[in-house]
């Protein structure tokens, strides 16, 4: 028995295994499924908790992949890195560095694990390369039967297209062969812009730029964007201090007690997020890619994505806008907006169509209910896809709409895990018993 329990990041979700194991190796996961199967037990695999729904919660045998942390090989010719499934993405990038290469793209938050965050389709924001799962060129899993596989697109294709945003429903991942290339600099250039200006300018804005995203400031009409493309050096970081007093005290620490006091007194937060769009300055660096995609993110909140289709955004975030004013919601964290290219991964929320992600947060401990309900209606009016591991209601029935390779995923689970020793009540919400 375990005494263990386990929660999420944001604890919105906690789990007390019956089973607690630390594998060492993909034989000891394989063992561990080996064994669990022998007692009846459902077996999970967690990452670092930064999913906010119940994705990786388990009454049963629970795997925890500190130890399955090797960078087993890098090969910058080929242009591939085999990484294992538990090592965070800070360490990984930080790994390559040191072989000179670095991922394409990836997300804004660099602790969760390679695995975690590549199953529930962690993504950045790219005109031309998608996110983690896009740049996944072969898994190796342990199968409900406890075999060991490996899948790519020459091998176990089926498995490789279904499996690489696959939630573990498919199989516990244990490593990863990801796309890489060279180390590169990106020209970071961060500064205030009416949001109107943005709506009517999209098209130009995506195009001209390798990555960008901003944040909206509900209760005004201010968005803070982020342009990073290509450079060619010299490296110009941001003077420590100016790193530290935006990222850290401004971003974090003042940030934190300004979300405690609007949970306190939401009637003050137009007038909070007034000042703070007006207090917005512009800044430009040059930096390693992996420091300029990620940031820290050290006050905690609950969170709602939907990925939906790009030529749909000026009118969703319009009606956003409308409704938080029309319903009278009072929101202190910003709106995020950012982009992926169309990718192949069956179950990817960038699936077939290029796509916007819409981010909207709430303050850890303030009701968000109401606020992601209404939010929820307007995403889902233009077949929206709710990201994976953030919150949402969503059925199989919706799912199974909006995904065109959602059945051929299932079918193919059937296959792969017919007694679902890898499933919990989440994936039975979202894939079906």
């Amino acid at each position: 028995m375990s005494n263990v329990v386990w929660h999420t990041w944001s604890g919105t979700h906690q789990a007390r295994p019956r089973r607690l194991r630390f594998p060492n190796s993909t034989g000891d996961v394989a063992a561990a499924v080996r064994s669990a199967a022998g007692e009846g037990l459902p077996v999970r695999m967690v990452g670092s908790g930064h999913s906010f729904t119940g994705v990786a919660v388990t009454d049963g045998m629970l795997l925890a992949p500190t130890a399955l942390s090797a960078l087993r090989s890098v090969d910058p010719q080929a242009g591939t890195a085999t990484v294992e499934a538990g090592l965070p993405l800070r360490d990984l990038n930080e790994a390559l560095a040191g072989h000179g290469v670095a991922l394409a793209n990836m997300g804004d938050i660099a602790t969760q694990t390679v695995a975690g965050a590549v199953q529930t389709g962690t993504h950045g924001t790219g005109r031309d390369t998608g996110g983690l799962a896009a740049q996944v060129c072969a898994m190796e899993l342990v199968l409900a039967d406890g075999n060991v596989v490996t899948c790519s697109p020459t091998e176990n294709a089926g498995l490789f297209d279904a499996a690489r945003v696959g939630l573990g429903a498919f199989g516990v991942v244990t490593a990863l062969t990801v796309a890489v290339r060279p180390a590169f600099l990106l020209h970071a250039r961060e500064e205030p812009m009416p949001l109107d200006e943005i709506l009517e300018g999209l098209p130009q804005l995506r195009s001209e730029n390798e990555h960008c995203e901003f944040y909206w400031f509900p209760h005004t009409g201010q968005t803070i964007t982020k342009r990073n493309n290509l450079s060619e050096g010299p490296a110009a970081p941001l003077p420590p201090f100016s790193a530290w007093l935006a990222d850290e005290f401004l971003s974090n620490s003042v940030f934190e007690v300004v979300n405690r006091f609007a949970r306190r007194a939401p009637a003050a937060i137009p007038a909070i997020n007034q000042l703070s769009a007006r207090s917005l300055s512009a800044r430009q660096y040059v930096d390693a890619s992996y420091r300029v995609f990620t940031s820290p993110r050290r006050v905690r909140f609950v969170e709602m994505e939907y990925a939906i289709p790009a030529e749909e955004l000026a009118d969703v975030l319009r009606e956003i806008r409308a409704t938080i004013r029309r319903r009278g919601h009072r929101i202190s964290f910003p709106v995020e907006v950012r982009f992926a290219p169309a990718d192949d991964a069956w179950l990817s929320t960038a699936y077939g169509r290029d796509t916007a992600y819409i981010a909207a947060h709430v303050y850890r401990g303030a009701p968000y209910e109401d606020y992601f309900s209404d939010l929820e209606a307007v995403f889902t009016s233009v077949r929206g896809r709710p990201h994976w591991g953030k919150l949402h209601t969503r059925d199989t029935a919706y799912l199974d709409r909006v995904y065109p390779c959602f059945s051929a995923a299932m079918d193919l689970r059937d296959r792969v895990d017919p007694e679902r020793r890898f499933g919990n009540d989440y994936l039975t919400d979202v894939l079906g018993p």
